[in-house]
């Protein structure tokens, strides 16, 4: 733990876009990433025996035309991009149609009288999945039910979205100037306390309960899991990656038993998954990307990372095919020569 603070008390924030100089000879520059709240792009500027060049790493990218966050920001003046790959060979559903399909669940699963449970994560997945619920709920697409947003992690991120507009799109700052946030609605309650959380299971009728952690390990999640698995009138929805191995992973293969707190439990609920709630860029973000940071520079490398082999060769391809000649796929180790 001492070393912990010790650490922590040695980091200082960078602004987007405000240069920071790490050495003579080398530069820094955050821009908006578009991925999560706060995540960044790093230009890096550099000079070596009176040649400058400008590296630019992308980190985890987010998605064009995604609610709250903006898009990612492209760098100008670029000699090497080194971008992420995880999705290079696919693509995600469009906005309208995630929304669709979120309704279309609520409302089967209302039919029926049950719950949903969302397992989520609290960073990002949570607030994207509440603002497209308040959409369903102000255009009457859904009906008036509880949605309880049960993580103490989450109920905390939320409020420092709620401090942060300066990072939202044109179009949610546009709610926050008519006083209007983009996570509360009438029917959100945001639970902190341990005897509320309890309480919900024993409440009658529909609801929503969206709930950490994502891939179902550990949280409050498994406490609705374990009083809803059940019942066959509820509705399991996931909405992002679930890992090997994970409760989250046995449930996305609709296995008819997993066992929660170390009870084999029979699994009634329906399972549904939706793809389309990841921030990270599908195959089209990260080829605009590419090619929006070509426009604006002398882009003359690209490095693919951050991701399996058969997406960052699909991706490879697909940028050789559009022009950019030199794509490089390092392994561990590899050293890339910038010209």
């Amino acid at each position: 733990d001492e070393d912990v603070i010790e650490t922590i008390g040695r980091f200082y924030s960078i602004p987007y876009r405000h240069t920071a100089i790490l050495s003579p000879d080398v530069r820094l520059r955050f821009l908006d990433a578009g991925h999560v709240l706060g995540s960044a792009i790093t230009v890096l500027d550099v000079e070596e025996r009176g040649t400058a060049r400008r590296i630019v790493f992308t980190g985890d990218l987010g998605r064009y035309d995604r609610p709250i966050l903006r898009d990612p920001e492209i760098a100008e003046g670029a000699h090497v991009l080194v971008s992420e790959s995880t999705y290079g060979d696919r693509n995600h559903d469009g906005t309208d149609k995630m929304d669709e399909d979120l309704a279309r669940v609520v409302l089967r699963t209302v039919e029926r009288g049950g719950k949903v449970l969302i397992p989520s994560f609290a960073l990002e997945r949570a607030q994207e999945v509440i603002f497209a619920l308040k959409k369903l709920r102000k255009d009457d697409v859904i009906p008036k039910i509880p949605v309880y947003v049960d993580s103490p992690l989450t109920v905390k991120i939320t409020d420092i979205f709620k401090l942060h507009p300066e990072c939202y799109d044109a179009e949610t700052r546009a709610l926050m100037r008519n006083r209007d946030s983009p996570f509360d609605f009438p029917e959100v309650r945001y639970v902190d306390d341990k005897e509320e959380s309890k309480a919900i299971d024993a409440e009658e009728g529909p609801a929503i309960i969206i709930s950490a952690s994502g891939m179902c390990e550990a949280g409050r999640i498994l406490h609705h899991l374990k009083a809803n698995i059940e019942d066959e009138r509820s509705t399991i929805l996931i909405v992002g990656y679930q890992a090997q191995h994970t409760l989250g992973r046995r449930l996305v293969e609709k296995r008819p038993r997993v066992k929660i707190f170390g009870v084999e439990r029979d699994r009634r609920a329906d399972v549904v998954v939706l793809n389309g709630f990841s921030a990270h860029a599908d195959q089209k973000d990260l080829l605009a990307y590419a090619m929006g940071t070509a426009a604006r520079g002398p882009l003359g490398q690209i490095a693919l990372v951050h991701g399996d082999p058969k997406p960052q060769k699909i991706l490879g391809e697909l940028l050789r095919d559009s022009g950019l000649t030199r794509v490089a796929i390092p392994a561990p180790g590899d050293k890339l020569e910038i010209g």
